[in-house]
């Protein structure tokens, strides 16, 4: 079977705020695709819409069952139902995460650079934030443990990690979540892994994804681990994703911080996240396939074309962590949005200014038309 990544979609005028929010520049920026869904989501959501009812929704058993399939032949974890927390997205889990396990005065720790809600969660419960430099040691980025251990307080409650991480790329291994989750206990604090881009890893034999479902019992037990199909099936803007929390105490103290603050998940979403889950394997390996293309290209681009950038190849996602401050400009996106046209993340937002976030989950020949502008700006 084939799928079809070359063909560019016209999105401007979708209502999509990668596009529409700035229609006046080409953008590279927020973290969806531009590749149509699978075929497969696709056909479960007109059969879905054919019925012409759209009440409020649960979970239905079909998609349960998809989950907890999911969960054992995907992350190797044997899950029940009652562990399983269905959401309208990880963001707002990043923020229950906060109010539920914290009290105005203490703290959530994260490493930086990071995807921007994790460094703005904090406000939502009125507590502080530790933000400790992710480090590269011999090539790839990982943690700064002597810093993480000066910087962490009695008052530190939660960890936000991203895993795989963006906007760095980097897949972590079995060794490093294990310290980590180490480190979380001997600090009492809880562990909120953030797993979405876990089916975009572009070589799970040499960097597998390690779970924090995979952890011992001792130290799974308390974490809260946050999954979603959205980025890999590229149906975010359907608004479904999951907690799986092992332990029954900080389920139900997690859950009771939702109160009445979060909206009901729409009932195309689930059936959506049922076919990705159950049908979708087939378009997503080709997926991470176009995609490791398009990343392998990027990164010779940017070496060959513009040196004075800095790129490693990222092992997973489709989002590319650019180094930009050999440019000698104060903000590099605002220079290329003023030079080229370009919509791209400004690297201010994860923690590092200096740098930038390209997204390369597009049709090949418009990456290339992307970076080509990046080219003639410098």
């Amino acid at each position: 079977m084939s799928f079809d990544f070359d063909t560019v979609i016209p999105r401007l005028g979708t209502g999509c705020i990668k596009y529409d929010r700035r229609p006046e520049l080409d953008p590279f920026w927020v973290a969806d695709m531009d590749f149509g869904s699978a075929p497969v989501i696709l056909e479960s959501l007109h059969e879905r819409v054919d019925h012409g009812i759209f009440g409020y929704a649960q979970p239905h058993a079909g998609l349960n069952e998809a989950v907890i399939d999911y969960l054992r032949e995907r992350r190797q974890a044997t899950v029940t139902l009652d562990q399983v927390v269905h959401l309208g997205g990880l963001v707002p889990a990043l923020s229950l995460a906060a109010r539920a396990f914290c009290k105005p005065g203490d703290a959530v720790m994260t490493c930086t650079p990071v995807y921007p809600p994790f460094i703005g969660v904090h406000h939502d419960a009125h507590v502080s934030l530790i933000a400790v430099d992710h480090v590269a040691v011999d090539g790839a980025w990982t943690f700064d443990w002597a810093a993480l251990e000066n910087a962490v307080t009695p008052e530190t409650k939660v960890f936000l990690l991203c895993n795989p991480q963006n906007p760095l790329g980097r897949v972590f291994t079995a060794a490093e979540i294990t310290r980590l989750a180490e480190f979380c206990q001997t600090h009492d604090l809880v562990l909120v892994s953030d797993e979405i881009h876990c089916d975009l890893i572009f070589d799970e034999v040499s960097t597998p994804h390690f779970s924090a479902l995979n952890l011992p019992t001792a130290l799974a037990a308390r974490s809260i681990t946050l999954l979603a199909p959205s980025k890999t099936w590229n149906i975010a803007g359907l608004g479904y994703a999951f907690a799986v929390i092992p332990d029954d105490s900080l389920r139900r103290k997690f859950c009771a911080a939702r109160g009445h603050t979060l909206c009901e998940i729409n009932a195309l979403a689930y059936y959506a996240a049922e076919a990705a889950y159950r049908q979708g394997e087939p378009w997503r390996n080709e997926l991470v396939t176009y995609l490791k293309g398009n990343r392998d290209c990027l990164v010779e681009f940017i070496q060959t074309r513009c040196p004075i950038l800095k790129v490693a190849a990222g092992e997973a996602t489709y989002l590319a962590w650019i180094d930009a401050r050999g440019m000698g400009v104060e903000n590099p996106a605002l220079h290329f949005e003023k030079k080229a046209g370009l919509f791209l993340s400004d690297g201010a937002y994860f923690g590092w200014p200096g740098w930038i976030r390209f997204n390369f989950g597009c049709p090949r020949e418009r990456m290339l038309e992307g970076l080509e502008k990046i080219a003639a700006a410098l």
